[in-house]
Formats: C-alpha cells, structure tokens, sequence
C-alpha cells in the first residue's frame, strides 16, 4: 500500500467527490480523517468503513469550515487521534446561485469563508507538521470556474480563482521542502452540490429542471456527460505518489473539454 502510515485529512468528505478521495485514499492505507455535515449515524457507519481499510484507524469531524476556531479544532483533532496530517485534501465547497445585485451578503461571507479562507486555514496550519517530515501532498479541489465564469455565481466563481493563485503562491513558497501544493480543476460532476443549485437556477433562468441540466449544467462539457466522483479520485491519488513529485502548483482540469473551448 503505498499510503501505509500517512494521515490524509479531506474535507467535505461525507458525500460526492471528497467520500470518492477518502476511500482511495483509505485502501491505499492511508489513516483518514473524515470530514462533513448530515446524518451523523451514516457519517459513523463511513468512517467505520474507512476504518477497514486502513488498520482500523479512522477520524470524524463536524467542524464548520466557516469558523476558523473549529478549523484549529479540526487539525487538532485530527493530529491528536491519528496523527499529523501528510496528505491534505481541500475539498468541502458551498453554492448559491443569484444575480449580483440579489446576492445576500450574507451569501457571499460564507462562500468565501468555505471555499477559500478554509484552504487558507488548513493549509496554514498543517504546513508546519509537512516540513518537519519533509514530505506533503496538498490538494484543493478547485473547478472549471476556477479558469472560466458563468452568470449569477460571482462569490463561487472569485473564490475558485482564488483558490487557484493560493495554490500556486503556495507551491512555490515549498517547491523544495518535498511537499507539491496542486489544484483539480473537474467541470460538472454530479454530487450533491451541484443538484442543490439546480431549483435556483430553475428559478433564476426560467427553466425546466431538464433545460438546467441540459442547457446549462453540461452545455459547455463537449463530452456531454457529468464528471464521475471516482476519476477525481484517481487523480488525486495519483498526485499523492511519489511519482507525481515533479507535480506541483498545477490546476488539473478534468471538465471534458470545458476550458479547452
């Protein structure tokens, strides 16, 4: 196995793209820390089975990723029962889809706070342990709209690009302390994220729930199908490999062809 004795901390990770990385990473074994909100029996059953493959050592945490105090907590927790973490994945991701001038502030605070100032705090806070070891393998999950915009989702849309230029600006603050800071950049994959944003767009747009999809979900993925939450996980651990050593401040996409329009 060749995450045997590391530690991978992924947010947002009870669901989608980030439950698809933590159980590769986990039959790898590496010890995870699950991460997320919802019905917190199922979440236990995960990390029970997260648990399974990995010499029965699993973590689980609630933390809310909009409150830097609970993202101490997180790392802390994370550190104190399965160790420090080598492996950091910046998953979790929130959305809300509205005109700029019907944007709730409130809205935008918290977007940003999620999907950016979270990575920010993470990655902080998990550096340190990284250097000390002399290896590490930060990976955000960013998004095609990282590279591209599309109309009423300006916070998501500021917050991926900045996730973006953190990665970058990280990479190279680490380029030769054996840690690789990197960025996926998928188009649309059917997670629960992106079906929650269809009523709002529904409404936003006028549209049918099949137009949503249709017309504008998979409208510019010359592939026409949704990304699958399994082939992020294969890049991503694959960018865990000491293989992928030389890879680093990178912004993957994996959108079908999205951003090559």
């Amino acid at each position: 196995m060749i995450l045997k004795d590391k530690v991978a901390l992924v947010t947002g990770s009870t669901s989608g793209i980030g439950l698809a990385i933590a159980r590769s990473l986990a039959a790898e074994g590496a010890r995870v820390m699950l991460h997320g909100f919802g019905d917190r029996e199922a979440n236990l059953q995960l990390k029970d089975e997260l648990a399974a493959l990995s010499n029965d050592c699993a973590g689980f945490s609630e933390a809310d990723l909009a409150d830097p105090e609970a993202i101490d907590g997180l790392v802390a927790q994370c550190t104190d029962e399965l160790g420090s973490p080598s492996i950091l994945v910046n998953n979790a991701g929130v959305q809300h889809v509205a005109p700029i001038t019907d944007f709730p502030p409130e809205k935008w605070d918290w977007i940003m706070a999620v999907n950016l100032s979270a990575v920010f705090h993470t990655t902080r806070l998990c550096l340190p342990s990284m250097r000390q070891r002399g290896f590490g393998r930060i990976i955000n999950t960013a998004s095609a709209h990282s590279v591209v915009a599309s109309p009423n989702k300006a916070p998501y849309v500021a917050a991926k690009h900045g996730v973006a230029g953190f990665t970058k600006a990280v990479a190279l603050e680490t380029a030769r302390e054996g840690i690789t800071v990197n960025c996926i950049s998928p188009g649309y994959v059917w997670t629960t994220l992106v079906e929650n944003q269809i009523p709002d767009t529904m409404k936003a747009r006028n549209m049918t729930r099949e137009q949503v999809m249709n017309d504008v979900l998979l409208a510019a993925q010359p592939t026409k199908r949704f990304v699958e939450p399994v082939e992020v996980a294969a890049l991503a651990l694959f960018l865990c490999r000491p293989e992928a050593g030389s890879i680093t401040g990178a912004n993957l996409s994996m959108d079908g062809g999205w951003t090559a329009q």
